[in-house]
């Protein structure tokens, strides 16, 4: 019996490092379409509120940027085409994902319902 607890207690001791702290790496935000401003080019910045009364945002999109409309990927041109004529915008929300570590964006995308 004591033999058991001490099996037990060993591999409870071995799981431990699996147990490690967790580091946040990228962070995604649900914003309104009207509160993000696009790049004008690509290599550009996006700058978004998360919430209404919060101040802007504002980083620099990575090299490997992924705009995604409806589940598309496209380039920041096509993605500004098929967004330019959206009404509603206070209602229509996209994801925007920032990865923390290098301060950069990594994807933008919107789906249109």
């Amino acid at each position: 019996m004591k033999t058991n607890y001490l099996i037990i207690a060993l591999l409870l001791a071995l799981a431990l490092p699996a147990a490690a702290d967790f580091r946040t790496i990228q962070q995604a935000y649900e914003i309104e379409l009207v509160n993000i401003r696009l790049p004008q080019a690509d290599g550009g910045t996006v700058s978004f509120k998360s919430c209404d009364a919060c101040a802007y945002q504002t980083a620099r999109v990575s090299s490997d940027m992924r705009w995604i409309l409806n589940g598309q990927n496209m380039t920041l041109s096509k993605f500004q085409e098929g967004i330019d004529n959206i009404e509603d915008r206070e209602h229509k929300y996209v994801t925007v994902v920032h990865h923390l570590e290098h301060d950069r964006i990594t994807e933008v995308a919107l789906t249109i319902r």
